[in-house]
């Protein structure tokens, strides 16, 4: 099963058993079962032998499901010269196979720890895991110094340099979120452990550390401060994931009488200033699963804490396309103070549009990396702003067959009926529908998790438009406004004229133009008002 460390793996009748970035070994249990033309292959080595020849050390964050647990395997299976692993690849003709390297890996990616005695049990097992492969022993009972005598120990005793792989660094951290004190603790303790290698440098040949997240170098860096953080390299920005060529060349004939561009739309363009990639799990999925568009990979993981920390601070949730980050921003992340913007980021749910100069800055423009992305986190959002989650689905329904009829009146009822049908209880336990936001963010949400598409903020020469909505030959301009919190005579639907919003989308076809005024008070909408102008 080795074999698969490295290569993707698509058989011609689809049924997964399990998957990882560059593997898919489908309807096999043993690598024996498997006929070698049965697989695709998809060669990271290449970018393997690059990374190892220009630097010794690195960092590398990317979200879940990417496949970073697979290219680290990669390369202990390349540094301890597993040469038949690499028949045919990019690599095999420009690494010296006649050495290899003693390599310490250590990996927090399975299970859930919840106390800082877990974290420790967790280390001393995998640091007697990798003793007794090293063929060394170790007396420390401290972590941090127990690594530090492994790779003093291994390298004596072999009289070569040492590789140290680390993967998903930072998850005892992410999982224990809601419990500030105990992320803490498994900050300090992983900060130790890290701490050691820099002190190693003279006996290491190769660090690489892997992660969702990027901390602050104060924050759990402070000892390893000579990372190369390859993130948000253009060289490295494929290092994870499929690009469109490897899908176009690769899975060729996996993807027979699929539309190409919906594909695309559905699980592309996530981006770190490389070329765009596909998420692997959304596609190995796709695949095994006869083709059927699901949301495969954001239901791997609910980001609880992300809402939760949307709702404690009444995030304007359409604000989330217009985020303009800079790279302090989205490149750190603590405990203390986490930032929506920062976790959205590092977490896979926003990716990078473009970049931009500002001064002697560059600011970076989020945006959502696909359909698939949009339309899960935005109905999750919903159900956790509303907890109507019953009713949810079937509004969603009458709202699309609405707007295809393009039935203004019967948008009216509703949300009318919508936000009536929302109960008191919740409203008495939560304070979110007494801020601005919230209403106009429901809106947002149920045009977003139906995948139509909507720009919140569009910017016109006049202004910014609150929300649009194309469909087809159609374009929706919405206004909103809370009673409460304006002096103006002018309705929501008579701003959007004033202003001429719908001029921006002239030639486009219908424009149909709506005002929609919320009230905290009735916790509803008080006024509703649509006109129609050919654009």
């Amino acid at each position: 099963m080795e074999r698969q460390a490295y290569r993707s793996k698509t058989c011609r009748q689809p049924k997964v058993t399990h998957m990882a970035l560059k593997k898919l070994p489908i309807g096999i249990q043993t690598f024996s079962e498997i006929r070698e033309d049965d697989y695709v292959y998809v060669d990271k080595t290449g970018i393997a032998l690059t990374l190892i020849e220009n630097g010794k050390y690195y960092f590398l964050s990317r979200p879940r499901r990417f496949g970073k647990s697979l290219f680290v395997d990669t390369l202990r299976c390349l540094f301890e010269g597993q040469k038949e692993l690499f028949n045919g690849l990019a690599i095999e003709d420009h690494w010296d196979w006649s050495r290899s390297f003693p390599v310490i890996t250590l990996t927090f990616a399975a299970g859930v720890l919840r106390s800082e005695e877990q974290l420790l049990e967790s280390i001393h097992d995998q640091l007697d895991r990798n003793s007794r492969k090293l063929g060394v022993k170790t007396t420390h009972t401290n972590p941090a110094l127990r690594l530090q005598e492994l790779i003093e120990k291994t390298h004596e005793a072999s009289g070569k340099k040492v590789v140290v792989l680390v993967d998903e660094y930072d998850k005892p951290i992410l999982d224990n979120l809601d419990s500030p004190e105990i992320a803490v603790q498994m900050r300090e303790g992983l900060k130790d452990l890290y701490s050691v290698i820099k002190a190693r440098d003279a006996e290491l040949r190769f660090v690489f550390l892997t992660g969702v997240s990027k901390f602050s170098k104060v924050s759990i860096f402070s000892g390893l401060n000579n990372l190369q953080d390859i993130t948000l390299s253009k060289k490295f920005g494929s290092i994870c994931g499929y690009t469109q060529a490897d899908l176009q060349h690769h899975f060729k004939n996996h993807l027979t009488g699929c539309d190409p561009e919906q594909i695309k739309s559905w699980y592309n363009g996530f981006n770190w200033l490389g070329e765009s990639v596909y998420n692997p799990f959304d596609i190995l999925l796709f695949i095994a699963n006869d083709h059927a568009f699901k949301n495969y990979w954001f239901e791997t993981g609910t980001p609880t804490f992300l809402v939760n920390l949307i709702q404690t601070g009444k995030y304007f949730i359409p604000a989330i396309e217009t985020i303009q980050a800079s790279d302090e921003l989205i490149g750190s992340f603590d405990i203390e103070s986490i930032n929506v913007a920062t976790l959205l980021f590092q977490a896979g749910y926003l990716t990078i549009d473009r970049e931009k100069q500002v001064a002697d800055d560059i600011i970076y423009l989020l945006k959502y990396p696909n359909k698939e992305v949009k339309k899960s986190l935005t109905g999750y959002l919903l159900s956790h702003l509303s907890q109507n989650m019953e009713e949810k689905q079937g509004i969603k329904g009458n709202l699309y067959e609405a707007l295809c009829r393009k039935e203004l009146d019967a948008l009216h009822a509703i949300f009318h009926s919508f936000f009536a049908s929302i109960p008191n209880d919740w409203y008495r336990k939560n304070n979110l529908s007494r801020y601005e936001g919230y209403y106009a963010s429901i809106f947002y949400c149920y045009f977003a998790s139906l995948g139509l598409n909507v720009t919140p903020e569009d910017t016109t020469n006049h202004g910014r438009i609150d929300m649009t909505l194309k469909m087809k030959d159609t374009i929706f301009v919405f206004e909103f406004k809370v009673v409460e919190l304006i002096n103006e005579t002018n309705s929501a639907l008579e701003q959007i004229k004033a202003k001429r919003y719908h001029e921006k989308f002239a030639g486009y076809g219908e424009a149909y133009l709506v005002g929609v005024e919320f009230s905290k008070e009735e916790r509803n909408i008080v006024g509703y008002a649509w006109g129609k102008s050919s654009a």
